[in-house]
């Protein structure tokens, strides 16, 4: 799967998992980012354990219903570390650009399908191969291929809010709020499943795995929705971003980080944000059995689903170009029929060409950011295909003793709606198309030319 072999000087080429980079002094091995595991929000903690102690109304009183983003907002002054917390949150770091984090939020509505694509079949899917996180997402049950869906729009939720404008990012906006939700959210889970270790001691192998939901779970994660994207997901269907667009991608994901209590160390900028997905896929990507079965219910949960209504073969074949065949045959990712490999790459000629040609015209790219900007979050606020209503991040899926993962059975679907194998298709069609005119063009060519040069010969 992997190898490293000696190049000029001190220079090292690694070889992990269908990708291939220069060790530099900006890498980490698993070594040096092991400690990490071990450290977390612990500010965060102190404050969920502060909130669920707080009295309310109703169903709210239960700790797992509790608002706990309002408790903290309505109640900080009543403590320091609630003060302190809320202090944070609110609070603006000295090196955010407020135009770069717009340009930034811009670079996702200017390319999004290709990387809603990345988010879910290579930050998530793939994802599933890293040894630490799995053994947390399968605890908590809302990987089962019946709710997975639903936990993929909570996530495109944040991501979209995230994205929504330059005011959302600020202090009291939606991505502000969101983030800060999804913090303590996943402070809740971190201190449900300590709770259970002390109950059970084998229940989780914090010596193995690290606390839950740590540190270096947090920079992965943020590591997924961003270097990853530029540096992998995007190239691999054929979109290469500039210096500047990548440097306001990781800009914004780098404030996201700041407000979800992750350090922000590792996304400073392109170079360091680079080597740490590098390093990462060096140490934390080794496939486990638990891992296959998660990777699998989002497949099965996601197949003839809405927006996409792609069938389990093509998603398949997606997994497989955005991972690489050493991934995919270790998360046990069927190998793709020729059909289907014919229609990825279709499909990625659809959205290279589109994704290089409107952004070099300024109205059409201004548009196109405005339109998928209201559309993709109408999409999901769907009440019959999508979440209905804003999700709060509430604390929804509890692990217990007992509670775990199991691979899900396929639903039997019809296909009623076309999706988007039709990309494929018009892609397919559009490469014929250009083949043929080519062709056209030489066999013009072959019989015109040597007339005309016969002609000027002549008059010579």
């Amino acid at each position: 799967m992997a190898m490293k072999s000696p190049k000029k000087g001190n220079s090292t080429e690694c070889h992990y998992w269908d990708y291939s980079f220069h060790w530099t002094a900006l890498h980490r091995s698993a070594d040096e980012l092991r400690p990490m595991a071990f450290t977390y929000d612990g500010i965060a903690d102190e404050c969920v354990q502060l909130l669920n102690k707080i009295p309310t109304d109703g169903d709210s009183d239960r700790p797992f219903k509790k608002d706990l983003y309002g408790l903290l907002r309505d109640h900080a002054d009543e403590d320091p570390r609630l003060q302190e917390l809320w202090t944070q949150v609110n609070t603006v770091p000295d090196w955010v650009d407020w135009d770069q984090i717009q340009r930034g939020q811009d670079i996702f509505f200017r390319y999004g399908l290709p990387i809603l694509n990345v988010l879910s079949f290579e930050s998530l899917l793939g994802g599933m191969g890293a040894i630490r996180v799995v053994e947390t997402l399968a605890r908590t049950g809302g990987f089962g291929a019946k709710v997975v869906r639903r936990r993929l729009l909570e996530t495109l939720q944040h991501i979209l809010q995230v994205n929504s404008s330059v005011e959302g990012m600020k202090p009291g906006g939606e991505g502000n709020v969101s983030s800060v939700r999804v913090r303590l959210l996943h402070s809740s889970v971190r201190l449900k499943i300590l709770e259970l270790v002390k109950q059970k001691p084998d229940y989780y192998d914090i010596a193995k795995y690290g606390t839950p939901v740590n540190d270096l779970d947090c920079i992965g994660t943020i590591n997924t929705f961003c270097s990853s994207v530029v540096y992998l997901g995007l190239p691999r269907q054929g979109i290469y971003l500039s210096e500047q667009e990548i440097e306001d991608y990781i800009a914004l994901w780098r404030l996201v980080a700041f407000y979800m209590g992750t350090p922000t160390e590792p996304f400073e900028n392109p170079a360091k944000a680079r080597a740490m997905m590098e390093s990462l896929l060096i140490s934390e990507i080794d496939p486990t059995e638990i891992g296959r079965v998660l990777a699998k219910n989002i497949i099965i949960g996601l197949e003839n689903t809405a927006p996409a209504y792609a069938s389990k073969e093509f998603m398949e074949a997606l997994t497989r170009l955005l991972n690489g065949d050493q991934l995919a045959d270790e998360l046990e990712i069927p190998r793709s029929s020729l059909y289907y490999r014919v229609m990825i790459w279709g499909y990625c000629f659809w959205v290279a060409g589109v994704s290089f040609i409107i952004p070099k015209i300024s109205f059409l790219d201004r548009l196109m950011i405005g339109l998928r900007r209201k559309y993709y979050y109408k999409m999901i606020m769907d009440e019959k295909t999508g979440l209905g209503k804003e999700s709060r991040f509430e604390f929804k899926y509890v692990p217990t003793l007992t509670r775990t993962t199991q691979v899900g059975e396929r639903r039997s679907t019809k296909f009623e709606r076309p999706g988007v194998e039709n990309l494929a298709r018009l892609g397919l069609l559009a490469a014929l198309t250009g083949v043929v005119a080519l062709g056209m063009g030489l066999i013009f060519a072959a019989r015109v030319l040597p007339a005309n040069q016969l002609f000027y010969g002549v008059r010579v």
